[in-house]
């Protein structure tokens, strides 16, 4: 008998949990058995294989199968689940291989990431499974996003998102709970309550008697079962997922529970009262099934041996296969290439001349506008952009011509919004998200960073996300809506950065960054959008994401920028007509264009890399570094470089004109004229 089972039967008598199987035929009453049993059995190999030095680490499960199992086993295999580091009893009633399972677990490279992530980190859309990132809450919301598309395609499907008691301490669970009421989303959330965050216990982790209490706050309908009841935990899940089938709407459940080992196994259990493993141990989920089977008939001992058995040899040949199954050879260049999904695409270009001069604020929403006419299966989210238009009034007039449910006004949750954001592209759909001011992003930058941008890069799920970015200053906003934060991201692999500084490229790039299935960030500048305006095509069009333009060739110096720098740079041209100015716009800052770098140096032999963004960090100083290493040999004199004070911006005119680049560029232009 397996160590855990002697410690029950012997130290710990089962206590026999009432089970009402009236509606559950015998054959499923079994299946249920076997998936808990199969999970336990593994969990049984796993801290074996631990205490041999075989594994690293392992988040046991045990005492908890009674709701993967039940929660999975009650809904539709095309279904999607989000699970979490104890749910195991998912993966395994989903009938993913146990030894391709073993080589996610051991980091090899025929795992679901292939080497670059452990435990139940990734997705599968093969098995409609996605797994958690180590931050727990955003996944509550990328469920929102896969249930949202559901309804919108009518699919008449369920989603179900897990949760353990100390992640509703999150704010992205409370996000994602106020998104689903209000969007009547076909949602299931089940918290896991097993008594302890790690190792704090519930008393320090929340106030009220029950965690279901906090959905009624969200009007949303909400209830407390016995996790450890296999039974009530499955006719819970599938009572409530017929109704949310006919009829959207999001239900939360708690399920009580119990965690019989530690948050990892590292962590121990010293800090649990001995008399609530040995309380919580008579509602053993698994045994007491068990014994219910064997009472009425169901099942044999005969039946239980052969099916131990059975699952004995299906795990050690899992092993066996898993354990000679290829290592990871690290290759930089396949690791480069799936940073990105491959997209590789033609520029599209207008197919008549007919155009007319449009603000840069009207470009892009008439790039906007002709995607969705484009993309059906296009959505746009922000605050504020249905009826009202958007602050900027981008998206005015969107409601009536595309509906509701694809502009769609969002509560003020930039986190949250985003992870949905992800949640559409899973299910095959292309989000745009505005943020009302970039300053905003810092409320969701979690899910950009950790879910959006790594994506593709984890488990091969692109992110289909374009982020619409109002940004910069001189507008006299103050310093939480005047920021230029560019390099918070371009810092970050797997995103996609373009600044366009005029009109055409405005309707251009937006349009090529929601054609890219890959998360691309548009940062729009406000002071731009209706101080700037150009001639611009009718039709739809596309310009090339990674590849800068050559605004002014000269070859006494060059200016490198992108966004308001570009209007610097001409600026100062036209003051200083008599020299021979050679300005690139960057336009794209990941991919960027570095050979028209390259060749801009090599036009003067003097550079200066001007942007808006505080000096220090900037994204100047990265390309400055890389003419440095990289076209010294061509270079007359140091590179410089030109952005705004290491200063928050100021909000008084005279304030931020000082803390703004144009005096400064005006004074390293001749300086460096003079070298």
């Amino acid at each position: 008998m397996h160590d855990y089972l002697k410690f029950i039967y012997f130290c710990v008598k089962p206590r026999k949990l009432k089970y009402n199987t009236k509606n559950i035929s015998k054959e499923r009453q079994i299946a249920l058995y076997r998936d808990m049993l199969f999970s336990r059995m593994i969990e049984e190999k796993m801290l074996k294989l631990l205490r041999q030095g075989k594994i690293s680490k392992w988040f046991s499960g045990i005492g908890q199968e009674g709701i993967a199992v039940g929660v999975t086993s009650a809904l539709e295999a095309d279904e999607y689940i989000l699970p979490m580091h104890r749910n195991l009893g998912v993966f395994t009633t989903r009938k993913i291989p146990f030894s391709k399972l073993f080589q996610q677990w051991q980091g090899k490279k025929n795992g679901f990431t292939k080497g670059r992530d452990r435990s139940f980190h990734f997705g599968t859309n093969d098995y409609h499974i996605v797994g958690m990132i180590s931050h727990l809450g955003p996944q509550l919301n990328v469920g929102d996003g896969i249930a949202l598309a559901s309804k919108l395609k009518a699919e008449k499907k369920v989603t179900v998102a897990f949760t353990g008691e100390g992640a509703t301490s999150e704010g992205d669970f409370h996000e994602a709970l106020n998104i689903a009421a209000v969007w009547d989303l076909p949602i299931i959330f089940v918290i896991e309550n097993n008594g302890y965050g790690l190792s704090t216990p519930t008393q320090e982790q929340y106030r009220c008697e029950r965690l279901s209490d906090r959905g009624v706050g969200y009007g949303i309908q909400a209830l407390t079962i016995d996790g450890n009841n296999i039974v009530e935990v499955y006719e819970t899940i599938r009572k409530h997922a017929e109704s949310i089938r006919e009829n959207p709407h999001p239900v939360l459940i708690e399920c009580e529970t119990f965690r019989m080992r530690g948050h990892e196994e590292a962590s121990g259990t010293k800090y649990v009262p001995d008399e609530l493993f040995e309380e919580w141990g008579k509602k053993d989920p698994l045994l007491n099934f068990e014994s219910y089977l064997l009472d009425k008939g169901h099942l044999s001992t005969e039946d239980i041996d052969n099916f131990k058995t059975a699952m004995t040899s299906e795990i050690e040949e899992g092993l066996e296969e898993a354990f000679n199954a290829q290592d990871v050879i690290p290759n930089v260049a396949e690791e480069l290439a799936d940073v990105y999904k491959a997209f590789s695409p033609a520029l599209i270009t207008p197919v008549n001349d007919k155009s007319s001069i449009k603000r840069m604020v009207d470009a892009y929403s008439d790039g906007l506008r002709q995607s969705m006419q484009r993309f059906e299966n296009l959505v746009i989210m922000g605050q504020d952009i249905a009826e009202y238009g958007g602050v900027f009034k981008i998206t005015e007039g969107f409601v009536n011509e595309f509906g509701r449910e694809r502009v769609r006004n969002t509560p003020i949750c930039e986190s949250g919004i985003l992870s949905a954001a992800l949640g559409l592209s899973i299910k095959g759909m292309k989000a745009v998200v505005e943020l009302q001011f970039a300053d905003f992003v810092t409320s969701g930058f979690n899910p950009i960073i950790n879910n959006l941008a790594k994506s593709h890069y984890r488990w091969g799920q692109a992110a289909d996300v374009t982020l619409r970015m109002p940004t910069g200053a001189g507008v006299g906003a103050g310093p939480y809506h005047s920021q230029s934060n560019e390099a918070w991201f371009y810092h970050t692999p797997g995103l996609k950065i373009v600044y366009p500084s005029n009109a055409y490229d405005a309707k251009g790039l937006l349009a090529a960054a929601i054609e890219d299935p890959n998360p691309v960030m548009v940062f729009e500048h406000k002071a731009l959008y209706r101080s700037v305006e150009g001639e611009v095509p009718e039709d739809y069009y596309t310009e090339q994401i990674g590849k800068a333009k050559t605004v002014r060739s000269g070859h006494d110096i060059s200016i490198i920028t992108y966004g308001y720098g570009v209007i610097w740079a001409e600026q100062l041209a036209e003051k200083n007509s008599n020299y021979s100015i050679d300005i690139l716009d960057l336009r794209s800052l990941v991919p960027m264009d570095f050979e028209a770098i390259r060749l801009s140096v090599k036009r003067t032999g003097k550079v200066i890399v001007l942007n808006e963004d505080c000096l220090t960090g900037s994204i100047a100083s990265d390309v400055a570094a890389w003419i440095g290493e990289n076209c010294f040999e061509f270079l007359d004199a140091p590179v410089r470089r030109v952005g705004s004070l290491d200063t928050p911006v100021p909000f008084a005119k005279a304030l931020e004109n000082q803390f703004l680049p144009p005096e400064r560029l005006d004074e390293v232009f001749h300086d460096l004229l003079a070298y």
